[in-house]
């Protein structure tokens, strides 16, 4: 009886982790940022507003989720979830090929981002119900299938459906979104939460609103630090995911000859197919951070990794001011989404030492929100840049994200856990 429990929670986060993987392919946005501003004339400022949408309705709607899995249980929760986020391409490929940019937002911003976050949300907290110990290392490979999704859309499903649709976004997106539509909603069926858990689901969120309220814990000091620090994180982050395409192009043009036609389709082929190789290699780094720095959290604490995290991006960013070359550029890039995916291989366990299994998904879902948060903030001081000072927007968004990293590694010394909650390590 105990190997068929081991080999079933172990199942579960598998499929949770290809729940994620599927989920992931948001990741890939600044693949399609270029194309779709060129296809449309619409600027990068208002393309950029499509995944920003997305994420933040992620956050909202994951805060929403977390408060209810226990009521309507993960599977069905991660369905629902499943075919909006499918529906908000397939919808968004009607929008693209009718140039209709409100249709756009409302299909993969608001429908899809909504389906993100209802989906996101329940793989992670139902395998930190089967994982009493190793919560790290368990969330952490959940959540490292979602930083690996943007390597399987910008170097397979993307190219793969560009080529049979002879290049039309369009099709492409309807292509994408009849993929997620079958494959999603079948990982998302497995996710279910322990037999004894399970019982207890029913009489669980009556029991907490009786006995702790977790709005007491919401508004707390500490509860706030964690938000800001997660927030602050993710728009480090998001300046890359959303953007690190089109900022290593620019890099690329600046060291090919001053005679190159860069309308020539050659060309344009060659810097895309660069763009799409940083964002598959810092998916693997994105995707590993979350699994490493998981682990890592488990023996070394949690507030202590995220320090590591915080510093050691706020010196890459420094050095981002003064890199130029395309190689150094790769290699930062790819150093920032592994702390980037670390953020979110360790924020799980934190919430869950701080303030216990019961309040685990109300409070993971409500820390969720800074994802939202950061997801609006990250790409848009690029975009805002990249409109209005295009010859030097990145060394205006590094300067910021370097100032916002020391704030967060500044507030990470104020954290102080609630007391009397939680056993890990902090």
């Amino acid at each position: 009886m105990k190997r068929i429990q081991i080999d079933q929670k172990w199942f579960i986060a598998i499929m949770g982790t290809l729940t994620h993987l599927s989920l992931g392919t948001v990741y890939a946005w600044s693949f399609f940022q270029i194309p779709i501003t060129k296809l449309s004339a619409w600027s990068n400022t208002e393309v950029a507003w499509t995944f920003s949408i997305s994420i933040f309705m992620l956050g909202l709607s994951a805060a929403w989720g977390g408060t209810k899995i226990d009521k309507y249980g993960p599977r069905k929760l991660a369905i629902i979830g499943s075919v909006f986020y499918a529906l908000g391409y397939i919808i968004s490929s009607y929008a693209l090929s009718a140039n209709v940019l409100w249709l756009l937002y409302l299909a993969f911003g608001i429908l899809g981002g909504t389906g993100l976050g209802l989906v996101y949300v329940t793989p992670v907290a139902t395998v930190s119900k089967w994982f009493t110990k190793n919560q790290g290392l368990a969330t952490g490979m959940v959540v490292m299938g979602f930083g690996l999704g943007a390597l399987v859309m910008s170097k397979f499903l993307a190219p793969l459906f560009l080529h049979l649709s002879n290049e039309s976004l369009s099709k492409t997106f309807l292509y994408i979104g009849l993929t997620l539509i079958v494959v999603l909603p079948f990982c998302a069926s497995f996710m279910k939460l322990p037999p004894k858990k399970e019982e207890e689901a029913k009489t669980n969120q009556a029991l907490v609103s009786e006995t702790i309220s977790p709005f007491k814990f919401i508004f707390s000091k500490s509860f706030i630090i964690i938000w800001l620090i997660f927030m602050i994180n993710v728009v480090a982050g998001m300046i890359f995911i959303s953007f690190q395409s089109p900022l290593l192009q620019d890099l690329l043009k600046l060291r090919m000859p001053s005679t190159t036609d860069f309308g020539d389709l050659e060309v344009i082929n060659l810097l895309n197919a660069a763009g799409a190789t940083l964002i598959a290699v810092s998916a693997i780094f994105n995707g590993l951070g979350r699994f490493f720095w998981g682990t890592i959290s488990d023996k070394i604490g949690r507030i202590s990794t995220f320090r590591i995290l915080l510093a050691l991006q706020a010196l890459i960013f420094i050095a981002l001011i003064f890199v130029v070359h395309p190689v150094w550029f790769f290699v930062f890039v790819c150093i920032v989404l592994l702390c980037y995916g670390g953020g979110f291989g360790v924020i799980p366990s934190l919430i869950n030492d701080s303030y216990g299994s019961k309040l685990m998904p109300t409070l993971y879902g409500a820390v969720l929100t800074a994802w939202g948060v950061g997801g609006i903030i990250g790409p848009q001081i690029v975009a805002f840049m990249k409109d209005n000072y295009p010859q030097t927007a990145g060394l205006y968004a590094f300067a910021i994200g370097s100032v916002l990293l020391f704030i967060g590694l500044g507030l990470s010394f104020l954290y102080k856990a609630e007391r009397g909650k939680g056993k890990g390590k902090s």
